[in-house]
């Protein structure tokens, strides 16, 4: 089977088992997702969604977060771990988007990881969830499914698998399948213990095919 055929039979499969592609963050606008993304950065998504809701009450605004005092963001983030370098980060970038972008969130990769603590997995998701552009967001769970089931060549680092997939998945859907590949690792095809003999993708799987499963 050609990655390509891969890629595709792991679209459809996965697109069954989870319809409803959807961030797990949760967030109104696009400020609030940037911002919840920048704090997933090794902490969970439940750990985000705990913690964001006083945080946004706090600071309700791109001003309110500019002319916060750092170390007042970072005790409303403190378990979301690293929460000094992230609670400068947001401040920092608040304060960017007001003087480099009028205040409002950009839309291209490019322009995204010119922000403080921002980088291509961020872009990404703030391209495909806010804007509606073909995005691949190569978070850990994309990369460790993506090499496993054979639609990467084994590389570990982000941008290497975000080239190699956006060659791959058809645009309209790599920003859902990627989604759906965080969805499927939580559920089936985790870092430790895959549980292989529930898995649907076990006819286009690399991994699964070489250890003669089937």
């Amino acid at each position: 089977m050609t990655k390509k055929a891969r890629a595709l039979t792991a679209i459809q499969r996965l697109k069954e088992r989870y319809p409803d592609a959807l961030c797990s963050l949760t967030y109104r606008d696009p400020l609030q997702l940037l911002i919840a993304t920048r704090l997933s950065a090794q902490c969970t998504d439940a750990r985000v969604n705990l913690v964001t809701p006083a945080l946004f009450e706090r600071f309700p605004s791109l001003e309110a977060f500019a002319s916060a005092d750092p170390e007042e963001v970072g005790e409303y983030i403190r378990s979301c771990g690293l929460y000094k370098t992230k609670s400068r980060d947001i401040v920092a970038m608040a304060n960017m988007l007001l003087r480099d972008y009028n205040g409002v969130v950009p839309d291209t990769v490019e322009q995204l990881i010119k922000l403080p603590g921002v980088g291509r997995k961020t872009a990404n998701l703030i391209c495909g969830d806010i804007y509606g552009k073909p995005a691949v967001v190569a978070d850990t769970h994309c990369i460790r499914i993506s090499n496993r089931i054979g639609l990467c060549s084994g590389s570990k680092a982000p941008y290497k698998v975000e080239t190699q997939l956006r060659a791959l998945l058809p645009p309209e859907e790599s920003n859902s399948f990627c989604h759906r590949l965080v969805l499927f690792g939580r559920d089936i095809c985790s870092a430790r213990a895959p549980r292989c003999a529930d898995c649907p993708l076990q006819d286009c799987c690399a991994s699964f095919q070489k250890s003669g499963a089937l």
